[in-house]
């Protein structure tokens, strides 16, 4: 029984630490499924985070801070749009000076701010997400296996995290099953097509922009309010990078793509269960070397089992539309 609590204990966390990494995989599938390459989902996140935990420290709701690190998301999703679908510029460029200008201002109106090196004052609970219980998660326990499996490892989290796997859901049903999701893939494959059939390639770029944004904006509101009681100065630690890379490790398709961030969740969760533990013939690994693991272990595994990964045909590629 001891091995099968360590074992939900690790799944249970594997779904926390994973939530931000496939909210931003979803945000980022939108964006480079309609041809815009989105490296600036690590500056959305934070900044995200950081405009989250001001808010909720100044209103003591979670609510409207929810609704501000959407907002930003979305403006900054709409920066990375006005220069690389409006003026056609380098995608790359533009998504890495996102990242640098979260980096840097949040930092700075953070210490302008509330005068806490850069950090927002800590939050009470009912400025924060806070754990769910499931229906019936209780009474559940009582069934072998299934219901402690339901009461540790299912219920006990937070809105957040029941929205990741929804946002997965939705972002399938929406890429494969409506009109817009065919759009969307035809615009990242062929946009003189789209636009020889008259829709516009600016419009269907600009909608992927925004949904993206928004999205990267509830991963960065769950890091600071919900898996965390406050924001920190850089707390997105590489996650839009890893979220990245899973999204090209699950081939630019939901389902792979959450599966390659449960993968990194996982491998974090187990690190963290690693530290402070004597392993035979080997002993008490460094806390160092135990922090780098699910790094390190990602980058082995998306070089050596990716296979072929083909990204949208458009991909990174500006659209000049013909007269």
């Amino acid at each position: 029984m001891d091995t099968l609590a360590s074992l939900f204990a690790i799944l249970d966390a594997t779904l926390r630490v994973s939530a931000p990494l496939i909210l931003a995989a979803m945000a980022g599938l939108y964006s480079e499924r309609s041809g815009i390459v989105d490296i600036s989902l690590e500056g959305k996140m934070l900044a995200s985070a950081f405009a989250a935990g001001a808010v909720a420290a100044l209103s003591g709701s979670a609510w409207p801070a929810l609704g501000a690190g959407i907002m930003v998301g979305i403006a900054l999703g709409l920066v990375h749009g006005f220069a690389c679908i409006t003026h056609r510029g380098n995608q790359v460029v533009s998504g890495l000076a996102i990242n640098i200008l979260a980096s840097g201002l949040t930092v700075v109106l953070g210490i302008a701010w509330f005068s806490q090196g850069g950090q927002t004052p800590s939050l009470a609970s009912e400025a924060r997400f806070m754990p769910l219980e499931l229906p019936f998660a209780d009474a559940a326990q009582v069934i072998p296996i299934i219901g402690p499996f339901y009461h540790d490892v299912i219920s006990g989290h937070n809105f957040l995290v029941y929205v990741a796997w929804l946002a997965v859901l939705a972002t399938w049903w929406v890429v494969y099953r409506t009109r817009f999701g065919l759009r969307l893939r035809a615009v990242g494959e062929n946009p003189l097509a789209v636009d020889t059939a008259g829709l516009s390639v600016s419009g269907l770029r600009y909608r992927a922009v925004i949904i993206c944004g928004a999205l990267a904006g509830v991963a960065g509101t769950y890091l600071s309010i919900a898996q965390n009681a406050a924001f920190v100065r850089e707390m997105t630690a590489g996650q839009g990078y890893i979220a990245l890379a899973a999204l090209i490790f699950g081939k630019w398709k939901p389902l792979p793509a959450m599966l390659a961030c449960l993968m990194f969740g996982f491998l974090d969760a187990l690190a963290i269960r690693l530290q402070g533990v004597e392993l035979p013939l080997i002993g008490e690994v460094p806390v160092q070397a135990i922090q780098a693991l699910p790094y390190v272990l990602t980058v082995i595994l998306l070089a050596g089992f990716i296979g072929r990964a083909i990204a949208p045909k458009a991909v990174g590629i500006p659209y000049l539309k013909e007269r």
